[in-house]
């Protein structure tokens, strides 16, 4: 998603103006893990970058970034932060363009791929992505995990295929089957697909046990990775990983068309079936 000052969108937080330039900075760093990275793509020095979000952090009076390694990301509160602004923006986009908004995982597959179309796209969770859609306030929703479409019968359009992967903090002995897994801790992600791999687990009778629940993928893997003997399951397009159950967690990465009456949604779904399926494979997804 391609930003300018067009809208000079702001938002009032507790009597403290935020405005569109923390947004930039948000959103591509959602996206490149990386100041230094999202620095030069928004044109300006790592230092001045950097300073914004010290700034903003200090009239928050929260983190809204953390080091992870050798990149940044966003915590949850800064994850939320980015939400409150493209819900906001939703509002006032120009509609002429496509607004998509949907799971973390989708978007951020849509938002890597070159497409013809000029698209407005917003990363949340399904289910808040979802209550934009029941809105109205978007054009396409994307989908993590179908379960939100199976449960209500609504339509929903598959563009390619994920599966989760088991990773494991750094002194965890290697697994090597699915008898392995029995009585481990693991990191439960809000929403997502992984209710696949918990059926999966109490089909073969295996004891798990949940230690903590967390909203991000990404938050996730930071946890297990910090911590010992703990595990999670997680998209094997983000994330490299023991493919122990990838058969078993294979599901669906899908569109719902919400606005019927754009020419545009119909296109747009229709490039991702066919010319865009390359892309989307060399995304780390499978394609149809």
């Amino acid at each position: 998603m391609k930003f300018n000052s067009r809208g000079l969108i702001s938002l009032d937080i507790n009597g403290e103006i935020y405005d569109y330039k923390l947004y930039q900075s948000l959103e591509s760093l959602s996206r490149t893990k990386s100041q230094r990275k999202s620095a030069k793509e928004l044109n300006i020095s790592h230092t001045v970058f950097n300073r914004r979000l010290l700034k903003a952090e200090d009239k928050l009076g929260f983190k809204i970034t953390e080091k992870v390694g050798n990149g940044t990301i966003l915590t949850r509160n800064g994850l939320d932060l980015l939400e409150e602004f493209q819900k906001y923006l939703i509002k006032i986009e120009n509609t002429a363009n496509l607004n998509i908004a949907g799971g973390h995982i989708s978007t951020g597959l849509l938002e890597s791929i070159k497409h013809p179309f000029n698209a407005n796209i917003y990363s949340s969770s399904d289910k808040d992505a979802f209550e934009l859609a029941k809105r109205g306030a978007v054009d396409i929703l994307t989908l993590d995990d179908p379960l939100i479409a199976y449960e209500r019968d609504i339509d929903f359009t598959p563009i390619a295929y994920d599966y989760l992967v088991l990773i494991s903090s750094p002194n965890c002995e290697e697994i090597s089957k699915i008898s392995d897994l029995n009585d481990l801790n693991f990191v439960n992600v809000t929403g997502s697909a992984q209710r696949l791999a918990w059926t999966t687990l109490k089909h073969y009778d295996i004891s798990y046990n949940i230690k903590f629940k967390v909203n991000s993928q990404f938050d996730a893997f930071k946890l297990v990775r910090n911590s010992e003997n703990l595990h999670c399951f997680l998209n094997a397009s983000y994330f490299k990983g023991n493919e122990l159950l990838k058969y078993d967690t294979q599901h669906v990465i899908s569109l719902v068309k919400v606005n019927e009456d754009k020419s545009e949604v119909d296109e747009f779904i229709d490039y991702l079936l066919n010319d865009g399926q390359e892309s989307i494979e060399n995304q780390g997804f499978i394609p149809l």
